[in-house]
C-alpha cells in the first residue's frame, strides 16, 4: 500500500519549521506532501530549501480546507492519503497501524489516530480526541472530548473502534474511497466537512475507525483559533448545511428548527459574555445557511440517506443537564 502524507499549507512557515521535522524523521514508509494554498509568506521557499525530499503542491487559490485538499489531492495516486494539519507532531511508528488496518479491511473508507493535546500530553485534544460521534441535532463530541472537557489519557481509548468520524486533523482516507464519494463539499469551505465527508462514505456501506495505537500530538488553532468568530460562523453555518444535505425525510426540518432555536440562545449567551463578535457571527451563519437553503435542497436529493448517524438525542442535555462530563458516563 502506497501512502501520500499531505500537509495543507497557507502562509504557516512557522508552523512547518516546529512540526514538519517530525513528519519527516516517522513517515519513511510515505511520501511527504506540502500543498500550499497560494501562501504568500516564505512557506514553499523553507520546504525547498530544507527539506528536498518533501514535495511542493501549489495550489493556485486559498479554498480553505474542502477546495485545498481537493485540489492537492486530485492528482495523486498512492492508495491511502493522510491529510494532515500543519500543527501536528507525530511518532515512531505512527503511519503503520493505519497502514495495517486498511490492508486488512477492505470495507474500511477513513481512520484518525488517536490526538493528544501537544502543550499537555497527557490530556486529549480538543479536535478528534478519541474519535468523533454527532448527536441528533448534530452536536459534535468525541471519546475523550465533550464540549470543552477534556479527558486525560489512561489508555481508557487505546482500542481500535468504529466512530463516526474521523477529524481532519489527522484523517487516514482511501484513496478510492475519496474520490468514489466526491471528495469535500467546498462549500463548507472549512469545519465540518470532515464529518460530512464521513458521513457520506458510510452511507455507502464503508466503516470509519478509531486507531489507538496511532498517537499524534495536535496544537489546534493554528490556523483559525477557537476565540476567532470565523470559526463560530463556520461551525453553526455548517452543521446547519450538514444536517440539510445528509438527513432524509421530512424530519430534517424538525432537527434544523430545534438547531436554530439553541442557535440563538447560544448567541444570547455569547453576548451575556461580552462576547458581542460571536453573537454576529452566528447571526452572518444563519443568513448564510439561508442564502445556501436552495442550492443544499438540490444536494439532498443526492445524498440524504436513512443511515443511523447518532446514538444520543442530545448531548447538550446530557452534558448540561445531567452533568454526563465524560464519554464513558454517557
Amino acid at each position: 500500500m502506497t501512502v501520500a502524507v499531505v500537509i495543507l499549507n497557507w502562509n504557516g512557515r512557522s508552523l512547518l519549521e516546529q512540526f514538519l521535522p517530525s513528519v519527516v524523521r516517522y513517515s519513511s514508509e510515505a511520501t511527504v506532501y506540502v500543498a500550499d494554498n497560494a501562501s504568500t509568506d516564505e512557506s514553499v521557499s523553507f520546504v525547498s530549501e530544507n527539506y528536498p525530499s518533501v514535495k511542493i503542491i501549489r495550489n493556485k487559490v486559498n479554498g480553505g480546507y474542502a477546495k485545498g485538499y481537493n485540489d492537492a489531492l486530485r492528482n495523486l495516486d498512492e492508495d491511502l492519503f493522510v491529510l494532515l494539519n500543519s500543527d501536528v507532531e507525530v511518532t515512531e511508528g505512527w503511519l503503520n497501524p493505519a497502514i495495517s488496518l486498511f490492508q486488512k479491511d477492505p470495507d474500511l473508507a477513513a481512520a484518525q489516530p488517536k490526538i493528544l493535546d501537544y502543550q499537555n500530553k497527557s490530556k486529549f485534544e480538543y479536535a478528534g480526541a478519541g474519535g468523533g460521534f454527532i448527536d441528533k441535532l448534530g452536536y459534535p463530541y468525541c471519546r475523550g472530548r465533550i464540549f470543552n472537557t477534556i479527558e486525560t489519557d489512561h489508555g481508557q481509548y487505546d482500542d481500535t473502534a468504529k466512530i463516526f468520524w474521523a477529524t481532519g486533523a489527522c484523517l487516514f482516507v482511501r484513496r478510492n474511497s475519496y474520490g468514489e464519494a466526491g471528495g469535500f463539499d467546498e462549500d463548507f469551505f472549512a469545519h465540518q466537512e470532515e464529518i460530512d465527508l464521513c458521513w457520506r462514505l458510510q452511507a455507502t456501506g464503508s466503516s470509519v475507525m478509531y486507531i489507538g495505537n496511532s498517537v499524534v500530538y495536535h496544537l489546534g488553532g493554528g490556523t483559525l483559533k477557537a476565540s476567532n468568530p470565523r470559526k463560530t460562523f463556520y461551525n453553526f453555518r455548517n452543521t446547519l448545511l450538514m444536517l440539510l444535505k445528509n438527513v432524509k425525510g421530512v424530519k430534517v426540518y424538525g432537527i434544523i428548527f430545534q438547531r436554530l432555536v439553541l442557535d440563538g440562545i447560544a448567541g444570547l449567551m455569547f453576548l451575556l459574555q461580552g462576547k458581542g463578535y460571536h453573537f454576529i457571527a452566528i447571526l452572518k451563519a444563519h443568513f448564510s445557511f439561508y442564502s445556501l437553503f436552495p442550492l443544499f435542497l438540490k444536494k439532498r436529493k443526492k445524498h440524504a440517506t436513512n443511515l443511523t448517524y447518532s446514538k444520543i438525542k442530545s448531548i447538550v442535555w446530557k452534558y448540561y443537564i445531567s452533568k454526563k462530563r465524560n464519554f464513558n458516563e454517557l
